[in-house]
């Protein structure tokens, strides 16, 4: 063992109290304490900053840090305080500091004492700043979050681009180290190109995370319901919920914590008080879920997540890497789980509508990456992997079946064929159609792209028309993993061959094309919002019992049957298993009111047949609301009591009027009474109304599709809708 060596390893044993290197660490060390410009690509839990505190704490003069979080660098700067005795070791130099603090700062530079200084990429920009690390001996820089450099990159910031014209003002000859846990090819080339260091040697780890098993979930209406079902399952565990909005984050924290789950909110939009003592909450075990915006988690060190949720997919592969990256990271359990539905990336693409059309031809192509993710069939881990430059084999590889695809495999196909129509088109189209044009050449749906090259008008225009877009989209993705094909990053994703696609059209060869998933939408055509929840099936004989129960009660009320319970509210019940009026209040469409006024038969039912049956009752499925639109409930109630015109209370609330239709529907469904009449007299006179009446008093169901069909268009839907507003609440409630 060399001298270096010993000192590097008495050093880490002195300073952080590990006696052996995490996988390319020392490497990396030796490199930075030999002054050479370094790469590091290291995923996150892989030990990144030890590669830079390390050799700052053992050179002569203070390593600068470039971080773009405040808040990562303020945990930095404790760890590093938490080794040494002298607080000044390490300090922050960013726009939260008055004058007095920033002077002590430079002093304990001047001075020598501090070793490690933390930077925002916009303070290096400050020409005092610039002026008095030009007088100061600076060890080396190190640049984390280099991917904020590339436009590629899943978080880029624009001031990163000035990094190599700072570092040369303070000082020409300062050697560099650029840190990232998420770059493909064309980001890591990116930030080379930036730094000015292509001559830097690279170490780049594996992307592989074993221990994290991956799965992807429709999301449907009900995904609360499933969400707090998949906690509760793991309960007593730590656990990240990532969600895109922060109103979404508060909601989905409260709808927990009614639950009966230890759950706080973390996003940019509260103070910086409460964030961080929902993060101490959360590092010291006193709750158990964080409901978090993506601000959460950028130098989290908790080893024991065991799952990180996505109730919104992110925005790229990158983002979600790190994002899941957070679990298992003492190399125990992780479950990442992500719920997809496509309206969630169609949101996003409207988001990006705004933005310079580079930016967002970057984004879209980003997207898609995601899109292909969620909806593929074949390996996750193979998927994710590929994505970032790296060759799997799921039979030899470490967790080589620890995805939802892997363990519940899909159909396979022989699509020989297709791939060479799919190759051979690729050829014939010179190479320039990115994958969604591609696919409208194979099926023969022109547009203004392929109309402007001509390629409708070509004899193969629509040679795969046998098969639908969605195949040709599952066959383009496992075509690029298998690698016939490759992505032109440069231009945005356009499809090329590669020597293998090449080699296969002159002798094509099996091709096992897996069948993808089918993520439709669920629709539901009644006023109560899915019913169902998550897949599960209703019990069936139950509800047929439960059906029995209604008809018999509504006969000798004299009242239709769905006046009682619509069908969306005794699916729940034989799915459910409620045995009280609580439990059946919280099911869907059913409220307090309703509960108490035809509850109690149903729910003495439902408690015999589940004592007979020893069916064990689902009792985590009784998801609690958290009456998060009580408030509007009780503006509407007050208002609809004063009898305010109804288009003047849609009108307060920046409601349209089907938007308040549709809240006084849930109100009354649920077993209020709402007294409209004043409204009603204004658009139907008596007989109208009479004629109505009848018609709802008669019918099996309350459909409004049907009471069109039976008027023939003699009333609006609106004045439907309204009238029979009035008739649930003067017969059922």
């Amino acid at each position: 063992m060399s001298i270096t060596e010993i000192d590097l390893h008495s050093a880490l044993k002195k300073y952080f109290g590990f006696s052996a290197f995490k996988g390319l660490q020392e490497q990396v060390i030796e490199s930075v304490l030999s002054n050479e410009n370094t790469f590091v690509i290291m995923p996150t839990g892989g030990g990144k900053s030890l590669c830079y505190q390390l050799p700052a704490l053992m050179k002569e003069g203070t390593a600068i840090v470039v971080s773009p979080l405040i808040a990562l660098m303020k945990n930095q700067v404790d760890a590093i305080r938490g080794v040494s005795e002298q607080e000044g070791i390490a300090h922050v130099l960013n726009s939260s500091l008055n004058k007095t603090e920033v002077r002590r700062v430079k002093d304990d530079i001047t001075n020598g004492i501090t070793k490690l200084l933390y930077v925002a990429p916009e303070s290096l920009t400050k020409e005092e700043y610039v002026e008095f690390l030009k007088g100061v001996t600076i060890s080396f820089m190190a640049v984390d979050e280099a991917h904020c450099i590339s436009e590629w990159g899943h978080d880029f910031r624009p001031e990163y681009r000035n990094l190599k014209k700072i570092i040369q003002r303070i000082g020409d000859d300062i050697s560099i180290i650029g840190l990232t846990a998420t770059a493909t090819p064309k980001v890591q080339e990116d930030i080379l190109k930036s730094l000015g260091m292509s001559d830097a040697t690279t170490y780049k780890a594996s992307f592989n995370r074993p221990n994290l098993y991956y799965e992807v979930r429709p999301k449907t209406k009900n995904v609360d319901a499933d969400i707090i079902r998949f906690v509760k399952q793991n309960d007593g565990k730590s656990g990240i919920v990532y969600c895109l909005s922060r109103k979404r984050v508060e909601e989905l924290a409260q709808v927990l914590q009614v639950n009966g789950v230890k759950a706080v909110p973390y996003h940019a939009g509260l103070d910086a008080k409460t964030r961080v003592k929902h993060q101490d909450m959360f590092l010291m075990e006193d709750a158990d879920v964080v409901v978090a915006t993506i601000a959460f988690g950028m130098g989290i060190d908790k080893p024991d997540v065991r799952f990180v949720i996505h109730h919104d997919i992110p925005k790229s592969i990158e983002s979600y890497y790190q994002e899941t990256g957070r679990a298992g990271r003492d190399g125990g359990e992780g479950h990442c789980l992500a719920f997809y539905a496509y309206k969630d990336i169609e949101k996003l693409e409207k988001f990006m509508s705004g933005k310079p059309v580079a930016e967002q031809e970057i984004g879209h192509a980003l997207l898609q990456e995601v899109v292909a993710y969620a909806e593929t069939s074949m390996s996750r881990r193979k998927f994710i992997l590929h994505y970032f430059g790296e060759e799997f084999d799921n039979d030899t590889g470490d967790g080589g079946d620890m995805d939802d695809n892997i363990r519940n495999p899909k159909k396979q196909n022989e699509a020989k064929d297709e791939v060479s129509i799919l190759l051979d088109t690729v050829n014939k189209t010179n190479q320039k159609y990115k994958s969604k044009d591609l696919v409208q050449v194979l099926i023969g749906k022109p547009n203004a792209l392929i109309s402007s090259h001509k390629t409708d008008l070509q004899p193969f225009f629509g040679v795969g028309k046998a098969n639908d877009s969605r195949y040709w989209m599952a066959l383009i993705r496992q075509v690029l993993v298998a690698g016939l094909l490759r992505k032109d990053i440069e231009t945005y994703g356009v499809l090329r061959l590669t020597e293998n696609g090449l080699a296969f059209i002159d002798k094509p060869k099996s091709f096992m094309m897996t069948e993808d998933h089918v993520f439709d939408e669920i629709n539901d055509d009644s006023i109560i919002t899915a019913g169902k929840s998550g897949g599960a099936a209703a019990d069936e004989t139950l509800m047929k019992m439960l059906k029995d129960l209604r008809k018999r009660n509504a006969k000798s009320l004299g009242v239709p049957p769905f006046v009682i319970f619509q069908d969306p509210s005794l699916e729940d019940m034989a799915l459910k298993y409620p045995i009280s009026l609580e439990e059946l209040s919280n099911v869907h469409g059913v409220g307090d009111g309703k509960a108490k006024k035809y509850g109690k038969d149903f729910v003495a039912l439902i408690a015999s047949y589940v004592e007979e049956n020893d069916i064990i009752r689902p009792e985590d499925m009784i998801v609690k609301s958290t009456g998060s639109n009580s408030a509007l409930k009780l503006y509407m109630i007050q208002n609809i009591d004063r009898k305010l015109p109804l288009d003047d209370i849609a009108s307060s609330k920046g409601m349209t009027m089907t938007d308040l239709i549709k809240e006084m529907e849930a109100i009354v469904y649920s077993g209020t009474r709402l007294s409209i009449n004043y409204w009603i007299d204004e658009v139907l006179d008596e007989d109208q109304q009479e004629e109505i009446h009848e018609y709802f008093m008669d019918s099996e169901t309350d459909k409004i599709s049907d009471a069109i069909e039976e008027f023939d268009g003699d009333y609006e839907e609106e004045e439907l809708r309204l009238y029979r507003i009035k008739f649930i609440s003067e017969v059922a409630n």
